[in-house]
């Protein structure tokens, strides 16, 4: 009886050292490839405990900087009686989109299309084609440009 208490607390303590330190003997890695990738680790989201900004930015682009003004001369007004057009000077930086939604905040139309180019003095044209359901001589009229 006990020989067989000295085996069993014999026996606990070889596991409770097992247990300790680990059973595992260290293991080779075996590399197959020529090229070593760092191994994928934790990426936490960013939790910022304060704002950098205090205030957020403004949008500078708003519908009075983009359309400047509509242009009154000869071949603009020919443009308003043949093809349906308004033609506006607008910003340099403004893209297409944002000529079409300032036109239509700004004067209650419907756009077709917009051409725009950038003339030699170096002021950026835009060609708005009205919808067929508006009329560019009337749109002409309530702006002031006739």
């Amino acid at each position: 009886m006990a020989k067989e208490k000295q085996t069993a607390v014999a026996q606990a303590k070889a596991t409770s050292r097992k247990v300790r330190r680990g059973d595992r003997k260290q293991q080779v890695t075996v590399r197959s490839k020529v090229h070593f990738f760092r191994p994928k680790t934790l990426k936490l989201a960013r939790d910022p405990k304060y704002k950098r900004r205090a205030v957020p930015r403004m949008n500078k682009m708003d519908k009075f900087r983009i359309v400047k003004y509509p242009l009154t001369t000869e071949s603009a007004m020919k443009k308003i009686e043949d093809d349906n057009t308004l033609v506006f000077i607008v910003d340099l930086k403004s893209n297409k989109r944002q000529i079409k939604h300032a036109v239509k905040e700004m004067y209650d139309i419907e756009t077709k299309k917009i051409n725009t180019l950038v003339r030699p003095d170096g002021l950026k044209k835009a060609y708005v084609r009205l919808a067929a359901d508006h009329d560019a001589l009337d749109v002409a009229n309530r702006i002031g440009i006739i």
